[in-house]
């Protein structure tokens, strides 16, 4: 039988030394990265509770920024698997603030946090317009991010008179249970994942929890998590990753820049799977202009001149009008709120010319001054 080396005595030794000075988690997470970062046949995807591990290492800043960095990079380069991501959303099922569940019909919105650049958002309105028609709505998002630095959905709402960006948490819950609307905002409510954003800077890419983001809810009741996606392999993705932790009613579009809003100018995918994991997805295509409601994409050009057509288009007129309606109406019908798409769209329209949108946007806003 052989017998080690004075040499690798030696270097064993040196590397216990070092390991033990480097301390416990942080030595756990240099196992994590090296299962990630070790090539093509040494390197494995995370299991469910490993990948929920790391993140709750890296929401508690229990790693240094170098392994931090290399985690995010290196789970990027290889791509999640779906348990991974089940994983992360447990870390944030655990680590992040959590709702009241509301007995209204809930529909929680996924969207890049870093927000838009090119197309003016319609997000906000069709918010307005399901809160005006007794849903429950939840958003989540942050302040300008990597890599986009686009117009926020924080941001618009506070063009809108609705800044809800410096709200306590207990606050959102009061907001939420009397008036229907709830603004995650990351940097006021989910300090620890806010702490992630400065490394997104220095990667200059996008990490999986940018796609976590658009899977997760802080509300931890029944409700349609409405999720956007850009390329074909994320919708299964999202799919796996979401109907393994339960949740069972899913809406994923592919919405104007990786967004839910659904496009006027061409058609438009979404995918609907309701029962989970034993649950068929229904694929739906649609075509605006097969309503009379085909129109241009209008771009973002500016806050200001998006906060008039916004208000256009909440008094039932302007270019965003037509984006309104389609897309409010939508997801009435996916909601369950109107039986049909049809039905959807016309109570979207009447919501509008009846002024019940506005008005409902004012009554938040006047909450919003009187807290």
């Amino acid at each position: 039988m052989s017998t080690p080396s004075p040499g690798g005595e030696w270097t064993a030794q040196r590397r216990l030394e070092r390991a033990e000075a480097l301390g416990a988690d942080p030595r756990r997470f240099r196992e994590l990265i090296a299962a990630l970062g070790s090539g093509e046949r040494s390197g494995r995807a995370l299991s469910r509770a490993e990948a929920g591990e790391a993140l709750d290492l890296l929401l508690d800043g229990c790693c240094t920024d170098a392994q931090a960095g290399a985690f995010l990079i290196a789970h990027r380069l290889r791509r999640p698997e779906p348990q991974e991501l089940a994983g992360m959303l447990d870390s944030y099922a655990r680590r992040g603030p959590r709702l009241a569940a509301s007995p209204r019909r809930v529909l929680s919105f996924g969207v890049p946090f870093d927000g838009r650049s090119r197309s003016a958002p319609l997000l906000p309105l069709v918010a307005l317009l399901l809160v005006a028609a007794g849903a429950g709505v939840v958003l989540h998002g942050g302040d300008p991010m990597p890599v986009k630095y686009g117009l926020t959905t924080a941001e618009a709402l506070a063009a809108l008179d609705l800044d809800r960006r410096g709200l306590p948490w207990d606050a959102v819950n009061r907001h939420f249970a009397a008036e229907g609307l709830a603004l995650l905002h990351q940097p006021t409510h989910f300090p620890a994942a806010e702490r992630l954003v400065p490394l997104r800077e220095q990667i200059g890419k996008r990490p999986p929890v940018a796609t976590l983001e658009l899977l997760w809810s802080c509300h931890p009741g029944p409700h349609l998590q409405v999720s956007g996606f850009v390329h074909a392999p994320t919708e299964r993705l999202a799919g796996e990753a979401l109907a393994a932790t339960g949740q069972d009613d899913l809406l994923l579009i592919k919405g104007l820049e990786g967004g839910v809003e659904l496009p006027t100018n061409r058609v438009a995918i979404a995918s609907h799977r309701v029962g989970g994991a034993a649950g068929g997805a229904e694929r739906l295509i649609l075509r605006a202009r097969d309503h009379g409601l085909g129109a241009p994409e209008v771009p973002l050009e500016s806050l200001a001149q998006w906060r008039d057509q916004a208000r256009e288009a909440l008094a039932g007129s302007g270019p965003l009008r037509p984006g309104l309606i389609w897309n409010g109406g939508f997801l009435l019908w996916r909601a369950g709120i109107s039986d049909s798409l049809p039905a959807g769209l016309t109570r979207a329209e009447r919501l509008l010319e009846d002024g019940a949108v506005e008005q409902g946007r004012r009554q938040l806003a006047d909450g919003l001054t009187a807290r």
